[in-house]
């Protein structure tokens, strides 16, 4: 029972930090010894009762699957972007469905887990915080990339697409704890789900952070020179940006929930309550995730209402300079018109007393659009 209490602190160490870092992939093993070896295998090993079987060299997958079937234990092999040639020889060894693995070499995958006879197959999408110094309108706020796991009796295949995702100080942690590693290959699709998914809840926090500073930057007196509605396009790509977080995270809730509640022969029983956890975690983070959405929905509205007033306010300020002046325009075309006979024309003070007739309307006009708030 030790290992059930200690399964969250195996499998969940703090990953905000590891966000913000690439971790260097697994050198390839030597290719000659096995023709269906390949160079996008990063690591295999073969473990038994929960502890890796240590070998001069690491073995190729045909010769980890021979030792599992000779010697018990269960062989885990771990793969970076494969092509079709390269993934053709393990795929037969293993027996993988076509279809599976059509999936695996291909990517662009929805998170999704199918059944093919006693394999099951299981996608998720895995979420990267990009750092920013500054939110613009076309910066990256999340990097995405694939890991499918083929999950056997006797065996688990990772796959890993993108530049992030690495499963490599996963396997460390998992080997540090052999009584949880001993529960076979359940355990080591469990320590992925539940790596994939504290990810998500990672990025989430750093997403909430960037719609925080936008929606500061929204509600906060504009700086001088700057119109307000100029944060649309910042905030129309962060909903972007959060419309790909939601695409990982959506999907993914299903296949947790049915590893949770339907009993499976390749799941460990005393594993497969903690998948309960994993979907309890995953459905928060979709939660939170639908929140930012609506969030950013309302925050665009308000931004381009307030554009809008924006606009409404210059428009009144126009029309009220364009009624003062429309007084002296009047006047000065009434005198500019050729008639023999106009008002005060010959008097000595005409000209003084239209220019302040024109000064004393204009004023009048001016302080009563002022006082209405027009100017």
């Amino acid at each position: 029972m030790s290992m059930i209490r200690d399964l969250r602190a195996a499998v969940r160490p703090s990953l905000r930090p590891s966000l913000r870092k690439n971790s260097a992939p697994y050198s390839a093993y030597d290719t000659t010894r096995d023709p269906s070896a390949s160079s996008a295998v990063v690591d295999c090993a073969v473990y038994r009762d929960g502890r890796r079987l240590v070998t001069p060299a690491t073995p190729t997958p045909h010769e980890a699957m021979l030792q599992v079937r000779e010697e018990g234990g269960f062989a885990w092999i771990g793969l970076h972007e494969p092509t079709e040639a390269e993934f053709a020889g393990i795929a037969r060894e293993f027996g993988l469905h076509p279809l599976a693995v059509e999936d695996a070499v291909h990517a662009h995958q929805r998170p999704k887990l199918e059944r093919y006879d006693d394999t099951l197959f299981t996608v998720f999408k895995t979420i990267h915080y990009v750092e920013h110094a500054e939110l613009t309108a076309t910066s990256e706020v999340v990097e995405t990339g694939e890991v499918m796991c083929f999950t056997g009796r006797d065996f688990v295949i990772t796959v890993r697409h993108g530049g992030q995702g690495s499963l490599r100080a996963l396997r460390h942690r998992l080997q540090d704890d052999p009584e949880l590693l001993a529960k076979g290959p359940s355990a080591v699709l469990h320590a992925i789900a539940d790596h994939v998914v504290d990810g998500y809840i990672a990025v989430a926090e750093a997403v909430q952070d960037d719609i925080d500073e936008v929606e500061i930057d929204v509600f906060s007196t504009p700086a001088k020179g700057s119109a307000r509605g100029s944060d649309a396009g910042r905030i129309y790509q962060l909903k972007r940006e959060v419309l790909e977080f939601k695409r990982a995270v959506s999907p993914l809730l299903r296949p947790m929930q049915l590893l949770s509640e339907r009993p499976m022969r390749l799941i460990d029983p005393d594993i497969q309550k903690y998948f309960r956890d994993v979907a309890d975690h995953l459905a928060r983070v979709q939660e939170e995730v639908l929140g930012f959405d609506e969030l950013l929905n309302s925050i665009l509205q308000a931004n381009l209402a307030q554009a809008t007033v924006t606009q409404n306010e210059d428009m009144r300020k126009i029309t009220s300079w364009a009624a003062i002046i429309a007084v002296p325009t009047m006047i000065c075309g009434v005198y500019g018109m050729n008639f023999d006979y106009m008002p005060e024309l010959e008097w000595k003070f005409g000209y003084p007393l239209v220019l302040g007739v024109i000064g004393v309307v204009c004023f009048s006009i001016h302080r009563i659009l002022k006082r209405n708030g027009w100017l």
